[in-house]
């Protein structure tokens, strides 16, 4: 995808949709939370579109540009966690699954928007527009699958507890410490893509086909 393009190029292609897609889908975990009773992230300014109130030096810059340069063929990020208090919820066990959910749900959406944005919005002979917009549908389709994975701290874990009787969810809770340690270390290793692949294609399709 950044083949023959400058280092400016590439930052201009990718910073937009990398950063709309980590913040937006924390700023959902915090806009629900907050209709759901917790209003911890609102009190933190953590609701705003401010990207500074959410960038995390090594997620959302050193790590996506790390993988741009070395050409890994995917980009991941993130941005700094909303904080979340459980108890605050009206229903603490079902209200974190709608939490949880809000995120990946975010990107999404964000996905239809870029793709609806590609094809209705964007002059064809625009080369980094264009880019810009695939790579923002398949961004937000990888991160919504990867968040969705059912391994704490990720979303699809949050969601997997609220769904586990307790004696149950107990073990998720004591594995959460290394979930995203071992997560990362598959992602890297290559493990994880071939799982992952078969779901991302399955939503870009979906999307082709509604688009």
């Amino acid at each position: 995808m950044f083949e023959n393009l400058s280092i400016l190029e590439i930052i201009i292609v990718v910073a937009l949709p990398i950063l709309s897609a980590v913040i937006l889908h924390e700023v959902a975990h915090g806009y629900v939370a907050y209709l759901l009773g917790d209003n911890t992230a609102k009190m933190m300014g953590r609701l705003s579109l401010n990207p500074i109130k959410h960038i995390d030096p090594i997620g959302t810059i050193l790590i996506p540009a790390l993988l741009v340069m070395i050409q890994a063929g995917f980009v991941f990020g993130y941005a700094r966690p909303v904080p979340v208090n459980w108890f605050n919820l009206k229903n603490p066990k079902i209200d974190m699954v709608k939490v949880a959910i809000a995120g990946p749900l975010t990107n999404l959406c964000l996905a239809f928007f870029w793709a609806i944005t590609l094809k209705f919005f964007i002059p064809t002979e625009i080369h980094l527009l264009i880019l810009m917009a695939e790579l923002g549908v398949f961004l937000n389709i990888f991160l919504m699958v990867f968040n969705l994975l059912p391994v704490p701290p990720l979303d699809g874990g949050r969601v997997l507890r609220g769904f586990l009787p307790d004696k149950y969810a107990i073990y998720l809770d004591k594995a959460e410490p290394y979930g995203m340690i071992i997560v990362v270390l598959l992602l890297i290793s290559g493990y994880l893509m071939p799982i992952m692949k078969p779901i991302i294609l399955f939503f870009l399709e979906i999307i082709k086909y509604v688009v």
